[in-house]
């Protein structure tokens, strides 16, 4: 059975009446659960937040009573525990939705009457709060397309909902639950994942590819302890002074761009014509995005040049220092070490472990007047999407058509998800749909971080187009 103008009017209106009742009441009491990390609160099992929050989303998706559905809470050991939720089809083949549930920390600088673990929803129907975009909307999202798809009577593949509680920590436990389980989980050809972004929210967007991650620290140190300034100044180089100059090494530090030949990779001729497309529908509000401060202005004047810096080129972030003493501790010493840690993107095709070697060849050797460098580096890796098949090109323009009337768009993200390099390796002949929520202002990780609740509910109707496509694909 094709999927209709009249049966797209349908799952539109059952989706928007399901988010409404039952999602929104439930993601506001899941957004409201302090359910960090583990890599953010070591003591999350004794905590109990995360389990919580998991056992909540359980218990919504269990009662939803989806027809041929097994729906598991899974708790291995030590480990994060997984949902997993396998729906039996009537078309063959199987599909993979993947979403996570725990959070980022909550952070400092939320506007007044807003809060990590206060959700707001506004008028313009923004609903704000911690983990709602990234990534809690996921698994009620999954759920909604499904439920809408059996209710308008609607085939399907045979459908597995994963959502694991470590992906803001590196998914340190989910390469234990695929293998566990995969007699569970099968053999997808078809991976949908929820974590990502969108470049509007005006149309379906498709993530092509992410960027690997290279996380790691630099020491300069020039003496055993601290020395009065007055004396030392201008015969003992400051170790500010020596990580300058090393850092140079790394990065032009009038254009941000990354130095050293073996972290930069040929940037594909397809990445490069999606984004001059993507440049052409998003126009200067790839920068709007951020809040600029007066005057401030983004590295380049092309938004092309923004979006492949932000998806095909590795970028530099520090993120944290050792050895500056607080403001008002400050004497008039010239400091012993100093310490920062460095957030480095590298291209989705770049290999983490041949990034940070060559990071730290081109910061260790010789280093300025013989001060000690040491670099300590480790990565993650990115990923870039197979080819697109020609099913899955033309359902997603007809989903983006049908919710949004324009067709689907392209990008790169520049953000990292374990999870898709995992996948990629582990099924390699899959077809992929990495989309999500996270457009412009939504600020995931930041303060002030919300759920565009209009644009989650046309994304879920997508959603369930392109899953009704994939059944009328695989009947073929």
């Amino acid at each position: 059975m094709a999927i209709t103008h009249t049966a797209d009017e349908s799952i539109e209106a059952q989706i928007e009446e399901f988010w409404d009742g039952s999602i929104i009441p439930t993601l506001t009491e899941f957004m409201r659960i302090p359910n960090e990390s583990p890599a953010f609160d070591r003591e999350w099992k004794r905590n109990g937040h995360m389990d919580r929050a998991v056992e909540l989303v359980h218990r919504w998706i269990a009662g939803q009573k989806l027809r041929n559905c097994t729906v598991e809470l899974l708790r291995d050991g030590q480990r994060t525990p997984v949902i997993l939720a396998v729906i039996e089809g009537q078309a063959p083949g199987t599909v993979l939705l993947y979403g996570h549930l725990d959070k980022q920390p909550p952070m400092e600088g939320w506007r007044e009457g807003l809060g990590p673990w206060d959700p707001v929803l506004d008028r313009q129907g923004r609903l704000y709060g911690r983990g709602g975009a990234d990534d809690g909307y996921s698994a009620f999202a999954a759920v909604a397309a499904i439920k809408a798809l059996q209710e308008q009577g609607l085939p399907h593949g045979r459908l597995v909902v994963l959502i694991e509680c470590s992906e803001e920590s590196g998914s340190p436990d989910l390469s234990h639950y695929m293998n566990a389980y995969r007699d569970r989980i099968g053999t997808p050809e078809f991976i949908v994942c929820l974590d990502s972004g969108c470049g509007n929210y005006e149309q379906l967007w498709c993530t092509t590819s992410l960027r690997g991650l290279v996380m790691g620290s630099i020491h300069v140190g020039v003496l055993s302890e601290g020395v009065h300034s007055g004396m030392a100044g201008g015969i003992v180089p400051s170790p500010m002074r020596v990580l300058r100059r090393v850092l140079d090494r790394l990065e032009d530090g009038a254009t941000g761009r990354i130095l050293p030949p073996g972290l930069q990779v040929e940037i594909p001729e397809i990445r490069r014509e999606q984004a001059r497309q993507a440049a052409d529908v998003l126009g200067a509000s790839i920068a709007g995005d951020f809040p600029f401060l007066e005057g401030a202005r983004p590295e380049s004047d092309s938004t092309e040049e923004l979006i492949l810096n932000s998806s095909w080129r590795s970028a530099l972030a520090i993120t944290a220092q050792e050895g500056l003493p607080a403001w008002g501790q400050g004497g008039n010493v010239l400091l012993p070490y100093v310490k920062v840690k460095l957030s480095l993107r590298i291209p989705p095709t770049l290999d983490p472990g041949k990034a940070a070697a060559a990071l730290k060849q081109a910061l260790e050797t010789d280093p300025p007047h013989g001060a000690q460098v040491s670099v300590s580096a480790g990565g993650m890796p990115g990923w870039e999407a197979p080819p697109t098949a020609p099913w899955l090109e033309t359902a997603m323009n007809r989903a983006s058509r049908a919710f949004f009337g324009k067709d689907a768009c392209y990008f790169g993200a520049g953000g990292t998800i374990p999870f898709m390099a995992m996948m990629g390796r582990q099924y390699p002949k899959a077809q992929f749909l990495i989309t999500g929520v996270l457009g412009p202002h939504s600020n995931a990780h930041g303060p002030n971080e919300f759920l565009h609740v209009p644009y989650a509910k046309k994304l879920t109707c997508c959603l369930a187009s392109v899953l009704a496509q994939h059944a009328n694909h695989s009947m073929v």
